[in-house]
């Protein structure tokens, strides 16, 4: 089969990218052939793969989504596929990976009721209801079990259109046996004293995953603890604001900004806390990520794994309404409590061996290559 896979930009360290990269390659050692079309490609192309990059620019992303599907449509006709595969919302999809939340619940719920009128809500709602409708034929792939009644309540999608997909973690973050080699090693090269508590914030898209919420619970803990308390936040994203707020609020001995990085498991391994307080998420990949390799997580309820975190109690869940004064308490109590830390890791490493946190790529590929009636 010839497979199309369609996203809007691919660069190595983001979620829904490593997402379709995985899902992708499994379809390939299936033997099938693998066409991407995209706007933007940063970093490397595996071999086989055939990557259509799109010559279109805009000032505004709806207006460049347009072009980009208008040339996706007429580059499909001249060189047909079997199946259109789309990482993001657009019309003409064959299979939707739904690792975005509900756009249309967000824009009533959320925002002025004078963004409705506005060209940017229309196109993004039309893309969405292009998928969701009930005359669609897309098939949805879920991973978040949180987003599928508002799909429903917004576009009475019919239920047998919806694929629940398990997690999808790599098998390079579960804890390998010489973690506590690659802990020690980690923590010699980031000048980390034994007694020194390092907190790690992973995710691209520093304001919708909170970091500014982050800087003020280190900032807010106890005088001593502080002192011996260290951030290190990673991901792809502008880092000028919040280096701005890091100042102010008196951190910049404590706090360093990193851009995405492919050795995420050494700092899995090397820090003491994984800290996610999300304003909104529609899975949370990493959360799983740091259980798997024995890290403690805190992360706030919004977050669509966020009940892993639960479940396998490695860590604690902060509840809606976030409120900071009781974030920072959180943050502080897991700090300051090495026992508990200690058996949220045990536990967190005892779900690793017992859940199925990993065979996303294999029961997306199947959705994809099913026969269609």
């Amino acid at each position: 089969m010839k497979l199309a896979f369609v996203l809007y930009k691919y660069f190595p360290f983001g979620g829904l990218q490593r997402d379709f990269m995985r899902i992708a390659l499994e379809c390939q050692k299936r033997g099938h052939a693998i066409r991407v079309y995209t706007p933007i490609w940063e970093g490397e192309v595996p071999p086989g793969f055939d990557v259509r990059v799109a010559p279109v620019k805009a000032l505004f992303n709806h207006r460049r989504n347009e072009k980009f599907s208008a040339w996706l449509a007429a580059d499909l006709a001249r060189d047909p596929v079997d199946r259109v595969i789309g990482f993001n919302k657009m019309p003409g999809l064959d299979v939707y990976y739904a690792a975005d939340g509900c756009f249309e619940d967000k824009a009533q719920t959320l925002r002025n009721p004078v963004y409705r009128r506005w060209g940017r809500y229309k196109h993004f709602a039309d893309y969405e209801r292009a998928v969701f409708a009930p005359g669609s034929k897309t098939e949805v792939l879920m991973i978040s079990e949180v987003q599928q009644p508002l799909f429903i309540k917004h576009y009475h999608t019919p239920i047998e259109r919806f694929h629940l997909l398990p997690p999808g973690i790599a098998q390079d973050r579960r804890a390998p046996a010489n973690a506590a080699e690659i802990r020690a090693d980690f923590r010699r090269e980031f000048e980390l004293a034994d007694d020194d508590l390092l907190l790690v914030q992973i995710g691209s898209g520093f304001k919708t995953k909170g970091l500014d919420r982050s800087l003020k619970a280190l900032a807010a803990l106890p005088r001593a603890l502080r002192k011996r308390t260290r951030l290190i936040a990673i991901g792809q994203d502008d880092p000028r604001p919040f280096l701005l707020q890091v100042k102010a609020l008196g951190l910049s001995d404590q706090v360093q900004i990193l851009k995405g990085r492919s050795d995420i498991p050494r700092f899995l391994l090397g820090a003491d806390l994984l800290i996610h307080p999300a304003y909104n998420e529609n899975t949370g990949t990493v959360l799983l990520e740091a259980v798997v390799a024995g890290l403690p997580v805190l992360v706030t309820d919004v977050c669509g794994y966020a009940h892993y975190i639960a479940e396998a109690d490695a860590g604690r869940v902060v509840p809606s309404p976030f409120e900071q004064d009781a974030f920072n308490r959180m943050l502080a109590q897991m700090l300051e409590d090495d026992a508990a830390r200690a058996a949220w890791s045990r536990n967190g490493l005892a779900f690793a061996d017992t859940a199925d946190l990993y065979s996303m790529p294999q029961h997306a590929a199947d959705v994809i290559l099913q026969e269609r009636p």
